[in-house]
Parts: structure tokens; C-alpha cells; sequence
């Protein structure tokens, strides 16, 4: 018997390693192209929920989906009113895999792991190919066949189907007690190996087993079929944990994304015992014959639309009330916190790099805003400049230093992930975009205290020479404006694009040594010292950050 037990346990791990591997290996091949669907999503509900169900049957994994959702909205990318239709759709998607068991029923599905698991391998050891995300998503198919084929064996020995029979028909004698039983089984079993899909495969296999046996009554098997429905029905709150784990130390909204999955999940199990008998009686009449295997996966399924079909209407009115229970955290003015999720990094750790990329472009946006400022400043010359403008360009460079530095912190860790070759590359040249634009903001800075200095010293600058600055300012910004709307895709230049920052770049030198040239002149004509170092130095940290611009231009050449 120790060996059988053990026999389940290592079943059960192939599964569960088999779903994640799959999971992993299509994140991998797809790239960003999954979070990238999933961040663009509009408020339209069903777009939503068609998303969530499409990018769950895609990954195998509910848990990666929510997430990754209950991430985007914490980084801002996602409103919470828009995560709803997405949590429903990833419910329903999530059923996939109940569906992929019970068609495997029909034949003898261990017999096709190994091969399917060897094509796999096939795919890896040949790098020629570049199809390690596919090769991944294949094994643990390979795995998942091999785990499922471990879990029908073990339930089909004749000691532990008449134990599971036992033990269904001695809980049955408890009456309407014998439903909390197995609710309470399917969502602590679900909570401790953090997948749904595989609570359903178990049963299923359980099921798989008992109709392979062919000695079970009916009788028996109506009460195993009226058990494992509710354990199914169960796991769909057990299966909540991951999005609960991911919104620890988050932000409000991403609280009450994960409030929405567990509340949702909840009201439809609540529903659905409610109206148990009449419920399994409508699956009983849609599912093909009498096979409790199908009509299990079948269950899974009407389970999930029917919870759908009944709250999409209200997903206003749902957001509404999630948003007055979980009130708004106070945040600190000026302090900047990006968390790395290690429940992220494992479901989904493309998701990571995805999400660095928004920071990229806030960072990016930060240091467009202060050179703004600069410019904006040119025109308010006067003793209201640094109320108006140094201010908050202090509070920028102060707040970009934050984001250097846990940016920085948090695409080390995204280094260590298992991600796909594109994600990797994007991960080394965020640490490089990182350390070019708190240079900028630094030269940003520099200009501004510059200016405050001559404002403070009353170094008194003729018309021309703002005339003057005014253009050389406007090439800055033009050459600052195209990277950003680069660096905020993390979009790849071509030549031609590369060629536009490379021009203005060079105008912006030959601007600076004309300026240069201007000022030395006047210099030695005895005009204002002081005033033409000051003017000089502006000019140098404008081309300074020209400079910074086209590095970051050659890097995403």
C-alpha cells in the first residue's frame, strides 16, 4: 500500500509538472506577445472575457492568467473594471484540461507519453530549430499524458477503487453534511497543489478508473459521480490562492482584482449548491450517455459559463462594490515601490519582463517631463522659475533616482528567471536604458540648478541669447521625443529611424559648437563672464544629454 500511495504521489507531480512545463513552454514560444493581449484590453467586457478564456486555454494555467492580471492592474496597465470579463473568461478557459483528460479516457493515454515526451526532447537537443518554448510546451504535454495514464492505474486497483466506493457511500449516509465533505476536499486539496485543473484531472482519473473496472454498480456509481462533482465545484475556490498570494503587499486595485476572482468563485459554488439537484440533472441531460467521465469535464464547464452567464451583466456594479469594500491605501507623496512578485515569477515570468517595460516607459516619460520643464522655464526667466519649475524638477530627478535604483534591483531578479532568448535580451538592454535616462534626468537637473544659480545671483542674459537657446532646445527635445516613443515600446529601430537620431544628433553638435563659438567671442570682447560660463554650461549639458539620446538610440539599433 506505501508503494501505491507513493506511486499516487509521484502521478500526481509528473501532472502538475506536466501542466506547469506546458505553461512555461508556451509563455516562452509566444514571447510578450500573450501579456501584451492581455494589457491592451478594453473595457468592453467580452472582449475581456473572450481574452481571459483564450490566453487560459492557450497557457493551460488559470492561476498564470490571474496573475498576471492582478499584476498589470497593480502596475496601472489594467483597471480593475476591465480584470472582471478577464477573470470570468479565464474560469471558463481553465476547462480545457478536464476536456483533454476525458478524450484521453478513451484510449490508453499513458502509451502515447513517452513518444509525445521523446518529440519534445527531439525539438530541444536540436538548437538549430530555436524551438525551446515549443520543445518545453511538448513535454510537459508528454508528462501530463504520463502523470494522468499513473493516476487511472492507481485508482483501478481493486483495493483503492472499493476504498474510494467505501468511503463515498459511508460520507453519503451523512446526508446534506456529506456535500460540505466534499466541497471542503475539493478546495483544500486544490488550495495545496494550486491548480484546479488538476483537482478535475484527479477526479476524472478516478472516474476513468471506476468505469474501467466494469464491476461497479450504478448505483455506486451515481454516488462517486454526485461526489466528484461537488470536489470539482469545490476546487474552483480552492484555486484562488494564487491570485490571493500575488496580491499580498500590492496596491488597492490589485486587491480587489483578487477580491473579484474570490468573491465571483465563491458566489457561483454557492449558486450551484444551492440549486445542486437540478443543476447535475441539466448536466446529466447534455452530457453524451451515461459516462460519469464526460459528464464530469461536462460539469467543469456548465459550472464555469453558468457563473459567467449570471454575473457579466453586473460587472459595473461588481467593480463598484469591491472598490467601497477595499478603500484606497494612502501612498507617500514622492516615493517610488515596484515589488517583484515571486508568485509572478514562477506562474508567469514573462510577465515580469512585461512588466519592467511599463516602468521603462514611466521612467522615460518622467525625463520628458522634466526637460519640459527646462524648456517651459525658458519663457518664465524670472524669480518664478523655481517655484514653478526647479521644484518639480527636483522632485522628478529625486523620484527617477528611486526608479534607477529599484528598477535596477528588480531586473536582476527577472535575470535569473526561466525565460525565452527575446525576454532575456529585453532584460539586459532595460538595465542599459536604465542607467542612460538617470543620466538624463541628472543633465536635466544640471540645467535647472544652473539656471537657479544665475536667477539667484542676478546674472542678467541679453535677448539674443535665448533667442538662440530657444532652437538648440527644441533639437533636444525633438531627438528626446523619438526615443521615448521608442524606449516606451522597447521597440527595435531601423536603419532609417536610426539614421533621423543620428542627423539630429549631429545638429545638435554643430549646434552646440556654433553657440560655443559665439560665447568664447564674446568673451574676449569683455562682455559678462560669469554669464557666459553659465551659458555655456547650459549648452554643454544639453548636448550631454543629446549624447545619452543616441546611445540609447544605438542601443535598440
Amino acid at each position: 500500500m506505501v508503494l501505491k500511495i507513493i506511486s499516487f504521489a509521484g502521478s500526481l507531480c509528473f501532472v502538475l509538472y506536466g501542466m506547469k512545463l506546458m505553461s512555461d513552454g508556451i509563455q516562452k514560444s509566444a514571447g510578450q506577445k500573450l501579456q501584451a493581449a492581455l494589457a491592451k484590453i478594453t473595457g468592453n467586457r467580452f472582449v475581456g472575457l473572450l481574452t481571459g478564456c483564450v490566453l487560459t486555454m492557450i497557457i493551460q494555467s488559470s492561476g498564470a492568467t490571474t496573475v498576471m492580471l492582478v499584476s498589470f492592474v497593480n502596475a496601472g496597465l489594467v483597471t480593475v473594471t476591465q480584470s472582471i470579463g478577464v477573470i470570468f473568461g479565464a474560469n471558463i478557459g481553465t476547462t480545457v484540461t478536464g476536456w483533454i483528460v476525458a478524450l484521453g479516457s478513451s484510449f490508453e493515454i499513458k502509451d502515447y507519453a513517452i513518444p509525445i515526451f521523446g518529440l519534445g526532447y527531439l525539438f530541444l537537443i536540436l538548437k538549430k530549430l530555436k524551438k525551446e518554448g515549443l520543445a518545453l510546451a511538448v513535454m510537459g504535454f508528454g508528462l501530463l499524458f504520463f502523470g494522468l495514464g499513473g493516476l487511472s492505474e492507481f485508482f483501478a486497483y481493486p483495493e483503492i477503487k472499493n476504498s474510494v466506493i467505501e468511503f463515498i457511500n459511508q460520507v453519503n449516509g451523512y446526508g446534506s453534511v456529506s456535500y460540505i465533505i466534499a466541497l471542503l476536499i475539493g478546495i483544500v486539496f486544490t488550495a495545496m497543489i494550486h491548480s484546479s485543473s488538476a483537482m478535475s484531472a484527479i477526479v476524472i482519473g478516478m472516474a476513468v478508473a471506476m468505469e474501467a473496472a466494469g464491476n461497479a454498480t450504478l448505483e455506486e456509481l451515481n454516488a462517486f459521480w454526485r461526489f466528484g462533482a461537488i470536489m470539482v465545484i469545490g476546487s474552483s475556490i480552492g484555486s484562488t490562492v494564487d491570485a490571493i498570494l500575488a496580491a499580498i503587499g500590492a496596491k488597492a486595485d490589485a486587491k480587489r482584482t483578487a477580491a473579484v476572482h474570490v468573491l465571483f468563485n465563491v458566489a457561483t459554488v454557492i449558486i450551484a449548491l444551492v440549486f445542486f439537484k437540478p443543476f447535475i440533472g441539466f448536466v446529466e441531460l447534455i452530457s453524451p450517455g451515461t459516462n460519469i467521465v464526460f459528464r464530469i469535464a461536462m460539469l467543469n464547464t456548465a459550472f464555469k459559463i453558468m457563473g459567467t452567464i449570471i454575473f457579466l451583466p453586473f460587472v459595473k456594479q461588481i467593480a463598484d462594490f469591491v472598490i467601497h469594500l477595499i478603500k484606497d491605501t494612502p501612498e507617500e507623496d514622492g516615493i517610488y515601490r515596484l515589488e517583484f512578485s515571486n508568485e509572478m515569477g514562477i506562474k508567469a515570468p514573462e510577465s515580469c519582463v512585461f512588466r519592467a517595460q511599463s516602468e521603462i516607459a514611466a521612467f522615460s516619460e518622467n525625463v520628458v517631463s522634466m526637460f519640459d520643464e527646462l524648456q517651459q522655464g525658458l519663457a518664465d526667466f524670472n524669480d518664478t522659475f523655481v517655484a514653478k519649475h526647479h521644484e518639480k524638477i527636483q522632485f522628478l530627478e529625486n523620484y527617477c533616482d528611486q526608479m534607477q535604483e529599484q528598477l535596477t534591483a528588480y531586473l536582476v531578479k527577472c535575470q535569473h528567471l526561466h525565460l525565452s532568448d527575446s525576454a532575456k535580451d529585453n532584460v539586459q538592454l532595460m538595465l542599459r536604458l536604465v542607467g542612460e535616462m538617470e543620466s538624463m534626468s541628472d543633465g536635466c537637473l544640471s540645467i535647472s540648478i544652473q539656471i537657479k544659480k544665475a536667477l539667484e545671483k542676478k546674472v542678467q542674459f541679453k535677448q539674443e541669447d535665448f533667442d538662440r537657446l530657444i532652437p538648440y532646445f527644441e533639437l533636444g527635445r525633438q531627438l528626446l521625443y523619438f526615443i521615448h516613443k521608442n524606449v516606451a515600446k522597447i521597440q527595435k529601430l531601423t536603419p532609417e529611424e536610426f539614421e533621423f537620431a543620428s542627423e539630429l544628433e549631429q545638429q545638435i553638435d554643430n549646434e552646440r559648437n556654433e553657440l560655443r563659438r559665439i560665447a568664447r567671442k564674446r568673451l574676449e570682447s569683455g562682455e559678462n563672464v560669469r554669464a557666459e560660463l553659465y551659458y555655456m554650461d547650459i549648452i554643454r549639458q544639453i548636448e550631454k544629454i543629446g549624447d545619452r539620446c543616441f546611445d540609447v538610440a544605438g542601443d535598440l539599433r
